[in-house]
């Protein structure tokens, strides 16, 4: 008893300081299990896109105000408008997680199949918007064909490829038949309608699903140039066009708000007017007809003179979440269809991401290319909450993460468990006379 008593006394700061690292630990245990329960890629998913559409319409609100009144419409307008659109693509999202992958791989086909026959469509019965002829209108509906192409190409890519794995290596099975003729086709219909910045990001997903799929690197050089020369075509077959590359060049440009860089010029004003803490939220200068598409393309200018570099630096960060519970669904999955088919749909709306902020920082030339899940636009917010249902139906097919969601309390039932037991009990007592 007495030498352990003295050893106790002997090593008592040691076992101060053993207690408070074993207590540090155990504090810091149930942080590290909650990041790798199997429910973590869902709920990051699902918080990360709920934050950013709530986010994005009341930006879209706010930046839209004002142009519609200026056109005799009610402030609310667009606004109500984008609300809808939201509700439908949440429709779309909440059945499209609920479908198991094997739908997927059924539906790949179907999809691109209907997306190419709308894409044709527009070639006779297409509407020009902004110089370019890539609207389809059906009543009083009308949709961006192109948006819908990529979920297409995202899934058949999927599917091609998930049973290629052993002859990746083959030149001719990475070009049969998803890059000739799938994406060919899709690509010239969209760049037939003149719309470039749509046919760039198709260009990313191509290359992201060639790339998580094991394809040789020959094929991105040969790729490469190819795409280079055709976006060169492009541009010198259109005045616009080389008007904006030639303008974004030219440093003198920059500096004169009514010319050919207005619209970038204004998104940089906007960005200098915010500063540090922005004027407040709907205290914008610029988004009276100063900044042309301040609800569309431009919404992050707004977000930055508005809020300031919080808002900025918070819709970075909700984007990075997006982007590290993909990588994490994609690295923990052993379903190559989900692997190809996830990357595929994160580099989607990362590559549109950093495309619609670097031109409104000036990084990159304006190419019209929406902020997803923030900017106006309904054709893109419905495909890009589809796109996310499918991510969020492949969470739910990570090993224990349905059965966790099945076990779990429904929301009627959360909601009663925290009425008093008096109001529980009174639905009983009626049933018993």
């Amino acid at each position: 008893m007495s030498a352990t008593t003295a050893d106790e006394k002997a090593g008592a700061p040691g076992t101060k300081g053993a207690t408070a690292s074993t207590s540090s630990t155990s504090r810091s245990l149930p942080v590290i299990g909650k990041l790798e329960s199997p429910l973590t890629t869902y709920y990051l998913i699902l918080g990360a896109t709920s934050t950013l559409v709530v986010f994005g319409l009341i930006m879209v609100f706010s930046a839209s105000s004002v142009e519609a009144l200026l056109a005799d419409e009610a402030s609310y307008t667009v606004f109500l408008r984008q609300l809808l659109f939201a509700l439908l693509g949440a429709i779309a999202a909440g059945v499209a997680s609920r479908l198991d992958v094997q739908w997927w791989k059924r539906l790949a086909f179907p999809t691109i199949i209907v997306s190419v026959l709308l894409l044709a469509a527009v070639i006779p019965f297409g509407k020009t918007v902004n110089g370019n002829r890539n609207w389809l209108a059906l009543g009083p509906i009308q949709f961006q064909p192109a948006e819908f192409a990529k979920v297409g190409l995202v899934l058949v890519g999927a599917v091609i490829f998930a049973n290629k794995s052993s002859r990746m290596a083959s030149l001719l099975h990475v070009v049969l038949p998803y890059l000739v003729p799938i994406a060919t086709i899709v690509i010239g219909l969209i760049l037939a309608g003149h719309d470039l910045g749509t046919a760039i990001v198709v260009l990313v997903i191509v290359a992201s699903v060639l790339l998580v799929a094991g394809a040789p690197k020959r094929v991105f050089g040969l790729g490469g140039g190819l795409a280079l020369a055709g976006v060169a075509v492009m541009v010198t077959g259109s005045s616009n066009r080389t008007s904006r590359i030639a303008n974004w060049l030219d440093p003198t440009c920059q500096a004169d708000p009514d010319g050919w860089c207005g619209q970038s010029v204004h998104g940089l004003y906007a960005l200098a007017d915010g500063g540090w803490w922005g004027v407040g939220l709907g205290a914008s200068k610029e988004k009276w007809e100063w900044l042309s598409e301040a609800h569309n393309d431009f919404i992050f200018a707004i977000i930055g003179e508005e809020l300031g570099l919080p808002g900025t630096l918070m819709i970075l960060l909700l984007f990075g979440i997006l982007a590290w519970a993909c990588f994490r669904l994609v690295s923990r999955t052993q379903d190559r269809f989900v692997r190809i088919a996830g990357f595929g749909i994160m580099a989607w709306l990362l590559g549109q991401a950093i495309i619609n902020i670097g031109a409104v920082i000036g990084l990159f030339p304006v190419i019209g290319v929406p902020l997803p899940l923030v900017s106006a636009g309904g054709s893109s917010l419905v495909t890009t909450l589809l796109a996310l249902g499918i991510l969020l139906s492949f969470a739910r097919n990570e090993p224990g993460c349905r059965a966790l969601l099945d076990a779990r309390p429904s929301l009627v039932r959360r909601s009663l468990a925290v009425l008093p037991a008096r109001v529980r009990s009174v639905p009983q007592r009626r049933r018993s006379r």
